[in-house]
């Protein structure tokens, strides 16, 4: 399959999740509280997700003003705590004013510290670890049993393949050839108290979901839209098994004094913090435009 990415070209995407880390730090900032490490590590994955075309064509079919529209392709952040990155996107698009996003956990508000169904374009309340895939594979099947060309997509952490539901899952998957299934693990390697390695060995992931009958793409820097549009066109050719993305990533991406540190899993910056990290990202975005 060609390349052609018309809605918006690889130099735009890294562009606008440089533009979306910062909507992430800057709510959850205002409101003291969120994760940050792995919602900048998973920015890039839904960056692609929502905003890439292939051959002219969305990645993932979606529409702000009609969230029921029955030809939308259905997203799963199973990694809940992420929620951040995910309302960033879905503020982009539209879903929802800008505006909210200042209001994120807040009592009252839209936006939880997890998604939930109640907020236009999430389609399933997540935050309990382990149970997103599982909710994908429903999604996944209903589709095929009604003869549906949508696709499901699911993004899964590292750590969170520590938890057994996950294995129940990707053995179903399997075992119905949800080929219309392409799921993601976010690999920063970090968890809330250090490295996945240390507290729950759940390495080679890659052999392991190859042993329950998927079939798995490596992506060397799942911080690189090229790498990562490059891996979602391969997926969709795959036939009669769900695929997994394998995706290295980066905890804490683009914010150097946070990169590959588990005390930045669930925290937001100090205003000090904050500014250094803007100031960077607004850096960045300006070298980025300049190529």
């Amino acid at each position: 399959m060609i390349l052609n990415i018309s809605k918006m070209d690889t130099k735009d995407l890294k562009q606008l999740a440089t533009k979306l880390r910062i909507d992430i730090l800057e709510m959850t900032s205002k409101a003291n509280s969120g994760h940050v490490g792995g919602s900048l590590s998973v920015i890039d994955i839904l960056t692609t997700l929502y905003f890439g075309e292939i051959d002219g064509k969305p990645i993932l079919k979606t529409d702000p003003k009609n969230p029921d529209w029955e030809q939308q392709d259905y997203f799963v952040l199973s990694k809940g705590h992420a929620a951040p990155a995910l309302y960033a996107v879905l503020a982009e698009l539209g879903f929802f004013s800008k505006e909210e996003l200042n209001n994120l956990r807040q009592v009252d508000s839209l936006l939880q510290g997890h998604p939930v169904r109640k907020i236009p374009g999430v389609h399933m309340t997540t935050g309990s670890l382990g149970q997103g895939l599982s909710a994908a594979n429903g999604m996944a099947m209903s589709l095929k049993l009604d003869k549906k060309p949508n696709r499901v997509y699911c993004v899964m952490g590292d750590g969170e393949l520590q938890e057994g539901q996950i294995w129940e899952a990707a053995m179903t998957s399997a075992h119905y050839k949800l080929d219309n299934l392409t799921a993601f693990v976010d690999n920063n390697k970090l968890q809330i108290d250090g490295f996945c390695s240390s507290i729950m060995n759940v390495e080679p992931i890659q052999n392991k979901f190859e042993g329950f009958g998927w079939k798995v793409i490596k992506v060397m820097d799942g911080n690189d839209t090229d790498q990562l549009i490059e891996a979602v066109v391969r997926a969709h050719n795959i036939t009669r098994q769900p695929t997994l993305i394998l995706a290295n990533t980066i905890k804490g991406k683009d914010v150097c004094f946070a990169e590959n540190k588990c005390s930045y899993h669930g925290v937001a910056l100090s205003p000090e913090e904050l500014t250094e990290a803007v100031k960077y990202l607004n850096e960045k975005l300006e070298k980025l435009k300049a190529v």
